[in-house]
């Protein structure tokens, strides 16, 4: 015997489907600007209280969140996991190319180069761009899934 067809709107979703679900982008590319202005208050104000390791390593998870949201800020529609990646994957091809005498130089010559590119090279960052990029992608994750889940709930 033949299941009875369900209404599309209906269903109800997997987890994974709000990785993959459309967004609203005017409203996903407003919150990943708020979210980094908001990163940046927070590298700036750990960069305020704190100072050595917690300073320099939490300043490296906070770039690849920043490069995250700027990520999500241009491509409102790409699932988190994606977005994660992509930021991961730059941060990691800039701490390479610190592997040059390029980045050292720019940073000789101009503050915001320093900041964006840093100048050494240090193996140690890339481990911290990594759990960056995690806890970036756990945070998108969750409200993209808690604003497509409650949609599903008022159906």
């Amino acid at each position: 015997m033949a299941s009875a067809p369900t209404h599309p709107d209906r269903e109800i979703p997997s987890p994974a489907a709000a990785d993959r679900a459309p967004a609203r982008p005017a409203r996903t590319r407003a919150a990943a600007v708020a979210a980094a202005a908001l990163t940046v208050g927070a590298g700036l104000g750990l960069r305020a209280v704190a100072a050595g390791d917690v300073a320099k390593y939490g300043g490296d998870a906070l770039y690849t969140v920043l490069l995250l949201a700027l990520v999500v800020a241009a491509a409102p529609r790409l699932p988190p996991a994606r977005a994660a990646t992509i930021a991961l994957a730059t941060s990691w091809a800039v701490e390479f190319l610190q592997l040059t005498a390029v980045p050292a130089e720019l940073s000789r010559r101009s503050t915001l180069a320093r900041l964006v590119l840093g100048s050494t090279f240090n193996a140690p960052d890339l481990a911290w761009y990594a759990a960056g990029a995690g806890a970036g992608w756990l945070i998108h994750s969750a409200l993209r899934r808690g604003r497509h889940g409650a949609g599903a709930l008022a159906r």
